[in-house]
């Protein structure tokens, strides 16, 4: 009952911004790729299925993961890590900021129905564009924005839309733009956590408004059942 208890009140308290945590690190490394101490050719995931992958990391992994759930042509969303430089990172691990791992998402999709740009669309229609660090009240370079590209092409498409963004609103647009190397996937307890735990006070508070403004912006763009 006491283990229960002490997961419970961890859960209550995880994807906000804890300032004790937060002033432990004094710098939270970054990925090597981030240094320049590495450079990385993409890695291109192949299609299985007729299904494609693509990988976004902005904010909260719970968020992220239910706004591309929502989305026509998307299959499944999967919580997880990438952008960093140690291997199998845990969210007790990439929390303090030192593995340089951000939450992301693996967004399972069907190209023939949403293309890989209208889910660029997503991502930058979904989030602060202009926060460095964080999603509202999430702090730290784990919760970072990072569009994953996995070749040429998708580069170009995140670059110009990133620019046009950049040059419509006269403000620099945070997300960083790196390509893509390894997806971990996050622990059982946080897929489909936002679906599964409604009255979480997290979810109550910041994903759910957030998810509402999404659909608000895109109602084209939303599943029949959403």
């Amino acid at each position: 009952m006491r283990t229960l208890l002490l997961l419970s009140i961890a859960l209550l308290f995880s994807c906000q911004n804890n300032n004790a945590q937060q002033k432990t690190v004094k710098k939270s490394n970054k990925s090597k790729i981030e240094q320049g101490l590495m450079t990385a050719n993409p890695v291109e995931v192949p299609m299985e299925n007729g299904l494609a992958r693509a990988y976004f990391a902005s904010g909260c992994f719970w968020c992220v993961e239910a706004i591309y759930e929502s989305v026509k042509g998307v299959k499944e969303s999967i919580s997880g890590y990438s952008g960093g430089h140690t291997l199998n990172p845990t969210y007790e691990l990439s929390n303090t900021g030192r593995t340089g791992h951000a939450e992301a998402v693996e967004v399972i999709y069907n190209p023939k129905v949403v293309s890989f740009a209208t889910l660029v669309d997503v991502y930058f229609g979904s989030q602060n564009v202009t926060q460095v660090n964080g999603q509202g009240p999430d702090i730290g370079s784990q919760y970072r924005s990072i569009i994953f590209y996995q070749n040429e092409k998708q580069k170009q498409i995140i670059l110009k839309k990133k620019e046009a963004l950049s040059k419509k609103l006269n403000k620099r647009i945070a997300a960083e733009i790196m390509p893509f190397q390894k997806f971990w996937i996050g622990e059982d307890y946080h897929q489909d956590y936002e679906r599964l735990n409604p009255d979480s006070p997290y979810i109550r508070r910041i994903s759910i408004p957030r998810l509402n403004r999404f659909k608000q912006k895109f109602p084209h763009l939303l599943k029949e059942n959403h």
